[in-house]
Formats: C-alpha cells, sequence, structure tokens
C-alpha cells in the first residue's frame, strides 16, 4: 500500500491548492481525482471543472495566487462592471467597493484549463496526481493520533510500522494510506458526507442533504451575433426576480471573441405550487404546467432580451466544443452555510465540500483555494488544530457578508428586486459596491436606512463565526 502525509479527496481548485500547499510545506501529497471526460479537456481526465468561472478584484487577493502566473489562454475576458436586472429596475456597478491589487473590475476564464494550470502548479510543487479512479471509502484508527515529525505532519503509529492512520479504498481495489485527509470533493460531497458521518451524533445529511444545501446550475456557451456581443463585453450580467426561487437568476458572462456563457442557477425540488404569484415572473407563462428545464429558461431569457432583433436559434447557435457536453454543462452549487471540520481526527474539509461560494451562488473558487492552501498548510506543518481558526481569519468576512446578503433576500420576489436595485441605486452616489452598506450618514431616504438596517442587523446575528453550521465541538473524535 503507497502511503502518503497527505491524502486529498478532490482535485479542483481547492484540492489542488491543498495538495500544492502540503508538498510546498515537505509533505508527501497525493491527489485523488475520480476525473470526467469533458468536451474542453479533449483525451485527458480532469476534475468537473463546471462552473460560471468568473472572478472579481478582490476575489484575486483572497485566493493568493497572481493571475500573472495564468498561462494566456485562461483569462477569456477582462471585466469593468457589473449589471443586475430586476423585472423593471436594474443596477450598475463598476467597482466592488473593496480594496484590491488587481487593477480591473475582475475577469472571466476558462474553468478547465485553470484547473489544469493549478494541476500543473501542484505537480510541479512535488504533489502526486492519481486521476480515474474513484474513491470508495476512508477508514480511520480513532487510536492514531498525530504528531508533528520534522515539521511534516507524521502518523505515530506509521513510525512504528502499525499502519497509517487513514486508510483510502479505491474503486480500483487498491488502497492509500495516509496521515491526513483533506476532503475536496466539491459540493455534491460524495465522500464527505460519508466521512463525516463517523464523527457526528446526528445524520449529516441533516444539515449537508445535496437537496437542501445545494442549488442546481446549467449553462450553455453560445456563440453571439457581433452587435450582442459587443454590448455584453466586459460585463457580467444578471437578471433577478425573473424566475422563482431563492438566489435563482440568470445570466451572461462574456467570454473570448463573440462567445459567451448564458446560464442560470436555481433551488433544487422547487416545483410551481411552491411560486405565490407566477405572473409576476417574466420568464413564467400563463400556460407553465411545470416549471421550466434549464434549457427553457436560457430560450426564454434570449427571447425577452432578443428576440425582437434576431432568430435566437439561428443567431445564437451553442458551441459544441466547449464546455463538458456539446456546448452544456450541468453542476451542483453549494449554497449553504460553511462548516468546521474534525481537524483532531486528522480531517480537513475545504471549498465547495465545506460551503465556502458567494453571496449568491455564482462562484467559489477565490474561497475554494484559500481554504484548501490553508488546509495544506497546516496538514504538513502539524498544526491541525490551527485550522477552523486559520479559515475563519481568512475568509469570514466574505462568508460572513455572503450569508447574511442571502438571508435578507430569501423571500424577495419580483417587485422586491426592482426596491432593493432602485434603492442601492440612490446609494451609489456616496459609495460603491459593497460599501453602500457602510454609509452611516444616508440622505437617501427611508427605503435605503431600511436597507442597511436590515443588512447590518442579519451580520450581528451571525456574529462570532455563528455562520457555521457544524461546528468543530460537534464531532465526536
Amino acid at each position: 500500500m503507497e502511503r502518503f502525509d497527505v491524502a486529498v479527496i478532490g482535485g479542483g481548485p481547492a484540492g489542488a491548492a491543498a495538495a500544492r500547499a502540503a508538498a510546498v510545506n515537505g509533505a508527501s501529497a497525493v491527489v485523488l481525482e475520480r476525473g470526467v471526460p469533458r468536451a474542453d479537456r479533449p483525451g485527458q481526465l480532469g476534475p468537473d471543472s463546471t462552473d460560471a468561472a468568473g472572478i472579481l478584484d478582490y476575489w484575486v487577493d483572497i485566493m493568493d495566487i497572481d493571475p500573472e502566473e495564468f498561462p494566456d489562454d485562461v483569462i477569456l475576458d477582462e471585466l469593468d462592471q457589473a449589471t443586475f436586472i430586476g423585472p423593471t429596475e436594474s443596477l450598475t456597478l463598476e467597482s466592488t467597493g473593496i480594496d484590491s491589487s488587481y487593477d480591473n473590475f475582475g475577469f472571466c476564464m476558462h474553468r478547465a484549463r485553470f484547473d489544469d494550470f493549478l494541476r500543473e502548479r501542484a505537480e510541479d510543487a512535488g504533489a502526486t496526481y492519481r486521476v480515474g479512479t474513484a474513491v470508495r471509502d476512508v477508514e480511520t484508527s480513532a487510536n492514531q493520533i498525530t504528531a508533528t515529525d520534522g515539521g511534516v505532519a507524521a502518523d505515530v503509529s506509521h513510525a512504528t510500522n502499525a499502519g497509517p492512520r487513514h486508510t483510502i479504498q479505491l474503486a480500483d481495489n487498491t488502497n492509500i494510506g495516509a496521515s491526513v485527509v483533506i476532503l475536496a470533493d466539491g459540493p455534491q460531497r460524495q465522500v464527505t458526507n460519508r466521512v463525516l458521518d463517523t464523527y457526528l451524533s446526528f445524520d449529516v445529511t441533516d444539515r449537508l442533504s445535496t437537496r437542501d444545501a445545494n442549488h442546481i446550475a446549467y449553462q450553455e456557451h453560445r456563440e453571439l451575433p457581433a452587435a450582442v456581443a459587443e454590448e455584453v463585453s466586459r460585463s457580467i450580467l444578471f437578471w433577478w426576480g425573473h424566475m422563482p426561487g431563492h438566489t435563482a437568476y440568470p445570466w451572461i458572462f462574456p467570454n473570448d471573441g463573440n462567445i459567451a456563457r448564458i446560464g442560470l442557477t436555481m433551488p433544487i425540488g422547487l416545483t410551481l405550487d411552491e411560486v405565490s404569484d407566477p405572473d409576476s415572473y417574466p420568464l413564467l407563462n400563463a400556460d407553465d404546467e411545470q416549471l421550466p428545464r434549464g434549457s427553457e429558461y436560457i430560450e426564454r431569457l434570449l427571447e425577452q432580451e432578443y428576440g425582437d432583433r434576431y432568430d435566437i436559434p439561428e443567431d445564437f447557435p451553442l458551441v459544441e466544443s466547449r464546455g463538458k457536453d456539446n456546448g452544456t454543462e450541468t453542476y451542483a452549487i453549494s449554497s449553504t452555510r460553511p462548516i468546521d471540520s474534525p481537524a483532531e481526527a486528522g480531517i480537513l474539509v475545504v471549498g465547495g465540500a465545506m460551503g465556502t461560494t458567494s453571496a449568491f451562488h455564482e462562484g467559489g473558487d477565490h474561497t475554494a483555494m484559500r481554504t484548501g492552501a490553508i488546509a495544506g498548510e497546516v496538514a504538513a506543518t502539524g498544526e491541525l488544530e490551527s485550522y477552523n481558526d486559520r479559515w475563519k481569519d481568512a475568509i469570514g468576512d466574505e462568508i460572513l457578508r455572503n450569508v447574511a446578503m442571502a438571508d435578507i433576500v430569501r423571500e424577495y420576489e419580483p417587485d422586491d428586486w426592482d426596491w432593493a436595485f432602485k434603492t442601492a441605486q440612490s446609494l451609489l452616489d456616496d459609495s460603491a459596491g459593497y460599501g453602500i452598506f457602510d454609509i452611516n450618514n444616508l440622505t437617501a431616504g427611508i427605503g435605503a436606512a431600511r436597507l442597511l438596517t436590515r443588512y447590518k442587523r442579519t451580520k450581528f446575528r451571525y456574529r462570532n463565526d455563528r455562520y457555521v453550521q457544524i461546528r468543530e465541538s460537534e464531532y465526536v473524535v
């Protein structure tokens, strides 16, 4: 049986960052990636690499990696702004309002190429990859403890030849031993939930069931007419209040040339019967007997926005060489509050598996990479007990802001989105982006006071790490 100091389950941004950090800090590290075929990664298996693939300016600093290191084909379009479109009102932000080392508003990137770059970066640091076989099970010996041996996390029993602390069983009937396991298998948590269930007095799916803890996203890669491509270039667009569901919205993310990702995110399992006022949503039709599928929502969005000028199927064709499968991809997005890890058991959870994502679930590559890097470092140095505090120190402000904003809009309907955009617009004269929530001297009226007061109260409710939904103290190790 092969043995490593650190075994990372999952090869996305969190897993790659964890493996690199572990290797840089002197540990032997292996990444175990099931591997999926993708049209945009021909002839090679790798991580699923599915999300809208947009990065805001201050996310670059959270990721803690300089985009100057990226290969030339990773960044597809630089961004100057984000536009939020309600049924009748809209809001355009030209700044996030958060200090950043990155000069522009952000960028859109090719996620599969980004993941491949992160793998190469980890391998260059000394990490090993095993791609093409799934993890079947993880067995842990509760009587074995992790200690520090020369600065590298080492299993005490391993040192006495009694066997590794963790044994990872692979689908190809081989086993890998490790002192520390880092769970980076993304929001579907196919391995994470099984492992964590061992250490909890309740069923882990009570809080992390895929149906309740995730959204589903669907996107298409389409070629736009030249005039439309020019309109959306350097801007990400979101349509709020156009389809039902908590933080459910379609988007357009510009890519290279005239190609864009057009997609949406929505809760899993929502039914038309649960929608209180279907007629108020522009993307629902009076004769709908059920909520539309993702592809139908996109078709309706394009007809709504551009149908008066173009023949949508002909003028907005799918780019079948992009994405996961014939220009399309469907994927889960974590839409829950984050969790602590049972660090005392030598197990750390990172990225989407731990529930780190952005405020409205359009992606979490930045928090994934940061939590992964922290986990890899503490695993290598034997400082596992510091992990839960360190990830909060690094991304706690981001998570608190995201959780508060998602809570505020939980019951929003189309009129509420119009009100919010109109109100936020009135505040932009005094600040920018998230900075509008820090304004103290209000001159924009009662509506602004109401919006800001609710935001601050919601943040206060989640203060002192109350946004964590499974705390370290709840694990039985």
